[in-house]
């Protein structure tokens, strides 16, 4: 036995809550951008993936107009921030609703440290950042997704073994559905099988 929901019937608020329920887990996009002016912004987005690998471009959906898609849209730029679960309460403390113009790298307490290549700071705390310049926009119905090339990336020595960021190390924060958060828990080690290796054995 299965629950039909049909979007057109359903309150857009109640279908939000199933699909980001069901979209699970969600990997969080900490995004510092500044105001025209140079105010700091910092604030999670749980739309978030890997738009293209070359060019390197990653993208993160702002459903509504929020501070990090009006300063992105003014300035060009932003950084995208890991989110680690060491730095929990911090992460979820700026997604509060913040009046614009007021920071919450402040507000969360964190630490800046200057970017490279763009303006906006990066979370110093953070074991990763990338560095991102405005490659597009696009307006779907109440959200936008904001797409950004990867100018320049940071990794923190601590998370690196043999060259490249270990996952037990990095211990990603992910969004869930209602208030749930998830922590790294098991990681399972399993190769893709080649098709000439397929049915073998």
């Amino acid at each position: 036995m299965r629950i039909d929901f049909d979007p057109a019937s359903v309150a857009p608020q109640d279908f939000y809550r199933l699909l980001t329920a069901t979209v699970v887990p969600r990997p969080i996009a900490w995004v510092s951008t500044v105001t025209a002016d140079g105010t700091p912004n910092l604030a999670p987005h749980s739309f978030f993936t890997i738009s293209s690998v070359a060019p390197p471009v990653v993208q993160f959906t702002s459903v509504g107009r929020k501070d990090s898609l009006r300063n992105a849209e003014a300035t060009g730029q932003f950084v995208v921030n890991f989110a680690p679960e060491p730095l929990f309460d911090a992460v979820n403390g700026t997604a509060t609703d913040f009046p614009h113009g007021v920071s919450e790298f402040e507000q969360a307490g964190l630490a800046t440290e200057p970017s490279l290549r763009v303006k906006p700071p990066r979370v110093a705390q953070s074991p990763v950042a990338l560095e991102c310049e405005l490659h597009s926009t696009l307006g779907i119905g109440n959200s936008t997704v904001v797409f950004g090339r990867v100018v320049h990336a940071v990794v923190s020595e601590e998370v690196m073994v043999d060259g490249h960021p270990e996952i037990t190390r990095l211990l990603p924060l992910a969004r869930l559905g209602k208030d749930e958060w998830s922590t790294l828990g098991q990681v399972r080690e399993l190769a893709r099988v080649p098709y000439a290796e397929h049915g073998r054995g």
